[in-house]
């Protein structure tokens, strides 16, 4: 059949919306790139494509991708452009997804999900052939589109005739129109009013499935045509249909796990002339007609991908969505005319909701993109993104793919990087088949299937079922069949059968990080890069010695391990021997109070085994040491009055000068490696640190001239007139203390450190016992004296208790302080 290029543009078409903004986006076209803004339902989907086939700029055979966001969306596009051309898809409109095609030769326009425009980049970065990319749908900002976006306005730097159209459903295309050097040429659409009603309050979000069916139940009652219900995931949409059962509707689940005749069944209208409650995901948001519908139950979730740099994990986190999205469900009730939309939300709590969502690009997992970007020799700081890729992100994901082979020490592509970048699948599983294919082709068949199983739908999710990878090996069908068929192609091999026991070995050149060993109780593991993991004590697997783990739920402080294989010990010798270390590490044992040196075998995180030594050196004996002295604490050092007192004396220079070292105990546990470990030679234990003299240690940590100057500013003893006495510096403000008769003869309070720091007396009778305090011993002379004086001279009458000591002289009995 020819290709339908010469015709006008069908009537059902140019009776749409959208039509009227043709002539302009044309026009546009003629000089080069265009972003056309359209709401939903203005056919710009079907359409604009069709259009273009009449551009003089496109050669009679060049072709014009269309790129779509979803598989579902894909073949609905495909099969509405072929309908109103009054043809089948594989003719002037093609379709290829990654796991089906429909083109031929005819073929003028080709629908293609946003992933394979970049494969077809790696394959022929010139899209030779192609005249015209047409991004459907841009304002989603996925990943995958967001870099074939900057990936073909790279290539219009050597292919200037090669068109772009960006096509949004919200009013956001001046970014657009910025990047694409295009102007915005705006569809006013075709749009019924849409009623909103609110929720009376927010209820609890675990509840939304038993809550959107009561209220699809009331939108029957209220209104005539079909209900939309939007949920956040499958376990959803299940429960909700089981709520629905006896419901005076046929209820059709959407979702792009469902095989294409599923979809049809919940797209179309209902042959019998049912109405229909359609429970779909966020897929339907956009992209789709769901023919039919006068009303949408709006539970106001979504399921997105949140990707986690410091565990390498990818987790599907159900998160509210933002008021455009909100906006893009409620148009779904206003195609037909108008229409109702239920919100399972409070109008306060839409208020809150973000402007839009987030871009992809900011919260995935970037492993991807990183290798696509070294497979296109790009630096991403050289590459129009709308937003650059966070460094963070692609900093994992590049030190991942160095893990996997695919870059070296340098950041550039490995031949090994440019065999995984052409097979389509995440780096993960790309390193996994070009290893297996290594190894032959009934290994590379097993790791097709193998990728496939964790690319689609676990055939046995939702059942009782092992973690074990292996029981799903064989039972694929549907997509995940045909996923393993298309690897095999690509692979090259003919074979279609592996030896199910080889998958953990697979899975660990996939999974290296996750390589786990058992610890402790049945179904607790380890794995390489530190996090714990778990797994049901009654699996099959829980008592394995090692596992390859390919899917995990982060959850708490350990994950859940979804899918693994087993591991022998004597492979994971093999497998990681260059990445098997033996290292000399001395752990405290804080039961025994003593060092325990243990020489280890280690993979990464993981201890493979360890032996004692018998005569540990000593430098790993005193880090073992101050191990534990900061484990217990700095109270288990042999502390003296000296070292406390030379510590708050240091304490206090540093409060009046800048420069002197930190020796609070703060500072010394986290330095003891510096300070104490070289004092410990033939220290084994705790018990033993008794024979270090702190005082001394702690005096060396100052120098020779800084201990001269502190002993001149900040003297150990106080001069009396008749001895010394100690000056207690871990009081505030340092004390003497001496007995009443050896400071006669003091006129005044003495001063320390030229004037700067004033010490406090505290006078002891002859027995001893603080009988005064003062600051100010001239006032204390003149005043509180005669109270003391009289008070003691009765008690202690052998003593002498002159009316004026600041102007007596000591007795002799008195000179001891």
């Amino acid at each position: 059949m020819a290709p339908m290029t010469d015709r006008p543009l069908p009537a059902e078409a140019a009776a749409l919306p959208v039509a009227e903004a043709l002539p302009a986006l044309l026009g546009a076209l003629e000089r080069g790139n265009a972003v056309l803004v359209a709401p939903p339902g203005a056919g710009k989907t079907s359409v604009v494509p069709l259009a273009l086939l009449h551009a003089a700029w496109r050669a009679p055979e060049a072709r014009i991708l269309v790129l779509e966001p979803r598989r579902v969306a894909a073949r609905a596009a495909a099969r509405r452009m072929a309908s109103l051309l009054g043809e089948q898809v594989g003719g002037t409109v093609g379709l290829r997804t990654r796991l089906d095609a429909a083109v031929s030769a005819a073929t003028r326009i080709e629908v293609v999900t946003e992933g394979l425009l970049v494969r077809r980049l790696h394959a022929d970065p010139g899209l030779s052939g192609i005249a015209c990319v047409v991004f459907d749908e841009v304002h989603e900002r996925s990943l995958d589109a967001d870099l074939a976006l900057a990936l073909t306005r790279d290539l219009q730097a050597v292919r200037p005739e090669l068109r772009l159209v960006a096509i949004s459903a919200t009013l956001d295309g001046a970014a657009f129109a910025r990047l694409l050097d295009a102007p915005v040429i705006e569809s006013a659409g075709r749009m019924f009013p849409v009623a909103v009603r609110w929720a009376a309050r927010d209820d609890d979000p675990r509840d939304l499935p038993e809550r959107a069916a009561a209220t699809a139940q009331r939108a029957l009652a209220e209104t005539s045509g079909d209900i939309l219900v939007f949920l956040p995931g499958m376990a959803e949409i299940h429960r909700a249909e089981a709520a629905l059962a006896d419901a005076p509707a046929v209820v059709r689940p959407l979702h792009g796990e469902l095989p294409p005749e599923a979809q049809d069944l919940a797209l179309r209208p209902d042959a019998d002339g049912r109405r229909k409650i359609i429970l779909a995901t966020a897929i339907a948001e956009t992209s789709l007609t769901v023919e039919g519908v006068t009303a949408v139950v709006d539970s106001g979730f979504r399921r997105a991908p949140r990707f986690d740099p410091g565990s390498g994990l990818t987790r599907l986190a159900t998160v509210r969505i933002s008021r455009a999205a909100a906006e893009q469900r409620a148009g779904r009730a206003g195609r037909l005319g108008p229409g109702v939309v239920f919100r399972l939300w409070t109008e306060a709590a839409h208020r809150g909701l973000a402007a839009s969502d987030r871009p992809e690009i900011l919260e995935a997992d970037l492993a991807p993109l990183a290798l696509d970007l070294a497979a296109w020799g790009a630096d991403p700081s050289a590459l129009p993104f709308l937003d650059p890729p966070p460094a963070g992100a692609l900093a994992a994901g590049r030190e991942l793919l160095r893990t996997l082979g695919a870059l070296d020490a340098t950041g550039a592509i490995t031949p090994r990087g440019q065999l995984m970048a052409r097979l389509g699948a995440h780096p993960r599983l790309a390193a996994m088949m070009v290893a297996a294919r290594e190894r032959g082709e009934a290994e590379a068949a097993l790791a097709a299937e193998l990728a496939a199983v964790l690319e689609e739908r676990d055939p046995l999710r939702g059942a009782d079922a092992s973690a074990d990878i292996r029981l799903r090996l064989g039972r694929l069908g549907g997509a995940a069949a045909r996923a393993a068929a298309q690897y095999r192609r690509r692979l090259g091999v003919s074979a279609r059968d592996g030896d199910p026991d080889h998958a953990g070995v697979l899975l660990a050149a996939a999974f290296p990080d996750r390589i786990a060993m058992a610890r402790g109780a049945p179904g607790a593991f380890l794995l390489a890069n530190g996090r714990g993991a778990r797994l049901s004590p009654a699996d099959p697997l829980a008592r394995a010695p090692f596992l390859a783990v390919a899917a995990l739920d982060l959850s708490g402080t350990d994950a859940r391990i979804r899918l693994a294989a087993p591991l022998a010990r004597a492979e994971v010798e093999t497998l990681a021997a260059a990445r098997i270390a033996t290292t000399e590490d001395v752990a405290w044992d804080d039961q025994a109070g003593a060092v325990r040196a243990r020489r280890r075998r280690v993979l990464d995180a993981l201890v493979l085994d360890e032996t004692p030594i018998a005569d540990p050196e000593a430098a790993l004996v005193a880090r073992g040491l101050c191990a534990g002295v900061r484990a217990r604490g700095l109270g288990v050092l042999p502390w003296t009055p000296a070292a406390r007192n030379l510590q708050a004396r240091v304490a206090l220079m540093a409060a009046h000068e800048p420069g002197w070292p930190d020796l609070a105990d703060a500072a010394l546990a986290a330095t003891l490696e510096h300070w104490l470990a070289p004092q410990l030679a033939g220290v084994r234990n705790l018990g033993e640190l008794a024979r270090l003299d702190l005082a001394a240690i702690l005096r060396g940590l100052l120098g020779w001239e800084r201990a001269a100057s502190l002993d001149a500013a900040l003297p150990t003893h106080l001069a009396l007139p008749h001895g010394r006495a100690m000056i207690d510096y871990t009081r505030d403000p340092p004390t003497v203390s001496a007995r009443a008769q050896a400071l006669f003869g003091l006129a005044a309070t003495p001063r320390l450190a030229g004037g700067r720091v004033r010490v406090q007396i505290e006078l002891l009778s002859p027995a001893g016992r603080p009988i005064a305090v003062t600051g100010d011993l001239a006032a204390f002379w003149r005043g509180g004296w005669a109270e003391v004086r009289k008070a003691m001279r009765g008690r202690y009458p052998k003593h002498a208790w002159p009316e004026d000591p600041s102007t007596t002289a000591a007795p002799a009995t008195a000179r001891r302080p």
